[in-house]
């Protein structure tokens, strides 16, 4: 198979998939498991590649899969901004990477592994 199955099956696996790879567009940096890092690699790139297309087709699919939380609010005036996650990603992170053809993801080992089981933890931002 072409992908690690996490111990999970398939409803629960593409849910976190999800969640974290929209909290590493929301954050740009998140600490995960090796194994797991390696999965939102994948799908943190296609969601990038999609935002560098920039037409409403690809829109429409990273918000297929990119879920719908609060990027960033803030103050203009006496108006109040709130910025979605998909917002974040077409507007601020695809731009930066487009003269970049892939390898938006960088992943950095850690020295000390988790407390409870010494699964090795890392550290995945984008680059």
């Amino acid at each position: 198979m072409a992908y690690r199955k996490l111990g999970r099956d398939s409803a629960h696996r593409k849910a976190m998939l999800r969640e974290m790879t929209t909290q590493l567009i929301i954050n740009e940096r998140i600490v995960t498991t090796e194994t797991r890092a390696k999965e939102i690699r994948k799908t943190t790139e296609k969601m990038i590649t999609l935002g560098k297309r920039g037409d409403l087709a690809a829109r429409r699919q990273a918000a297929r899969f990119v879920r719908n939380e609060i990027a960033d609010v803030r103050e203009e005036g006496e108006s109040v901004v709130v910025k979605s996650a998909l917002q974040k990603l077409f507007s601020d992170i695809a731009p930066r990477y487009k003269d970049r053809n892939g390898g938006y993801t960088r992943i950095m080992k850690l020295a000390t592994a988790r407390k409870g089981d010494g699964a090795p933890m890392v550290i995945i931002e984008l680059v």
